[in-house]
């Protein structure tokens, strides 16, 4: 028994051995990143195209579809074939109906076809801009926090940061985003350290312009925040919807601004159980608009007046209109922010080297588009109040203060650009919200 006993202990030492021995060969080749060669050349190709693992392919990425919130897609992926969404057309009536037809002027719209695709293109992202602009401002943000906002998006839908030299002249703000509150009608926009804070009670007008090219949209809009304010910003809007109806081609500036303020005075408002008449503030003009230059050589005024000059063929204009509980005039006031280098100077002589490094870096960065101060701090300025005021002084750069009615009054403004085109009259910013 004991022999056979060590006999079968023998055998089951053996099976052991050949179970816990060298793993099989192909146990040893289980990793997939193995580099091992196979011993024979037919089976070394097959081997290597088993072994190698295969390469997804990279996905391609999307073109966004839709705009983001806060505005930050570059229009142009928008709309990659460049073909951006027209404004009102409005055909011309009496005397100019023959032209929405006529083979001659039709020829002569599609001559300006880059002109106006760039003016589509700024003001889809002017429109885009503001409807944002419109659901996200509430009382309780600093207005340099607003501008900043409305100023970051314009950059972003154009695809220019504005921080290059030159960039800004290739496409990008066309007038800094005024943000005036209250009886300040217009120009006011927050220099650096500025704390101010809106205001439930607070009536503010949002004035900016984006260009491509060289070419301005000019549109503005008030917000209010309390239902008391509602007839003052509607006669304010209804007097620019006047007057764009009465602009077009050999149509007489004076008698445009009789019609506004015809309509804007037709309309008074009740704020805290007092009513006041909505009067036009008659100093204050809407404007014709030329390359890189926002404010040309005709006014649109918006009162009556005897002023013959007529719109023409080919103009682009800013009909813009402001109502107030005040007087209906305005003074300077306040600290400067708007500036913009005159179109007109000649050489001038500069004493300051440091008015003489500014006006160099607003030649190559704005030309005579307006900017700001705040411009000026991005792009790494410091220390060049001197410097500016001295180009002011000169001559050279012409200083826009703050516009103001008198004090505890309020005031509203509406403001569009129109295309006097060949063949019909393009209400270019027009938009769902106004």
């Amino acid at each position: 028994m004991a022999a056979q006993a060590e006999e079968a202990l023998k055998e089951l030492k053996v099976a052991d051995d050949k179970s816990n021995g060298k793993p099989a060969a192909h146990d040893e080749e289980d990793g997939d990143d193995s580099d091992e060669e196979p011993a024979n050349g037919a089976d070394a190709g097959t081997g290597a195209a088993k072994k190698k693992k295969k390469r997804k392919p990279r996905k391609k990425k999307k073109s966004p579809t839709s705009q983001t919130e806060p505005p930050t897609v570059k229009l142009s992926q928008l709309f990659p074939n460049g073909s951006y969404p027209k404004g009102e057309e409005v055909e011309y009536t009496d005397e100019n109906r023959y032209r929405t037809t006529d083979e001659e002027k039709r020829h002569l719209d599609n001559l300006n076809s880059d002109f106006v695709t760039d003016y589509r293109e700024a003001a889809e992202i002017h429109r885009q801009v503001r409807q944002y602009a419109q659901k996200s401002i509430k009382p309780g943000q600093t207005l340099t926090e607003i501008a900043e906002g409305i100023e970051n998006s314009v950059r972003a839908l154009t695809g220019h940061d504005g921080l290059a030299e030159g960039d800004p002249m290739v496409a990008g703000m066309g007038f800094p985003c005024g943000l005036s509150l209250n009886h300040c009608a217009a120009h006011y926009t927050p220099n650096a350290g500025n704390k101010m804070v809106l205001q439930q009670a607070d009536v503010m007008k949002v004035d900016f312009g984006v260009h491509v090219k060289g070419r301005i949209v000019d549109s503005a809009f008030t917000m209010a925040f309390e239902p008391k304010y509602d007839n003052l910003l509607a006669a304010v809007k209804a007097a620019t919807n006047a007057g764009i109806r009465e602009a077009g081609i050999d149509a007489r500036v004076g008698e445009i601004g009789a019609v506004i303020q015809e309509t804007m005075e037709s309309y008074e408002v009740e704020i805290d159980g007092t009513t006041y008449p909505v009067k036009s503030i008659r100093n204050l003009t809407g404007h014709n608009i030329l390359p890189y230059s926002i404010h040309g050589t005709k006014s649109v005024p918006i009162v009556k007046s005897n002023d013959q000059t007529k719109m023409e063929e080919g103009d682009v204009f800013a009909i813009e209109t402001f109502g107030s509980t005040g007087n209906g005039y305005v003074r300077d006031d306040g600290e400067v922010s708007h500036y913009a280098k005159n179109t007109d100077v000649g050489h001038v002589d500069l004493r300051l080297s440091s008015a003489k490094t500014l006006l160099n870096a607003i030649n190559k960065s704005f030309g005579t588009l307006p900017f700001c101060r705040r411009y000026l701090d991005r792009m790494g300025h410091d220390k060049y109040l001197l410097g500016l005021n001295h180009l002011v002084g000169a001559g050279v750069v012409e200083a826009y203060p703050p516009l103001v009615d008198k004090k505890g009054s309020y005031t509203a403004q509406f403001e569009h650009t129109i295309l006097i085109r060949p063949t019909v009259k393009e209400v270019i910013s027009r938009g769902e919200d106004y």
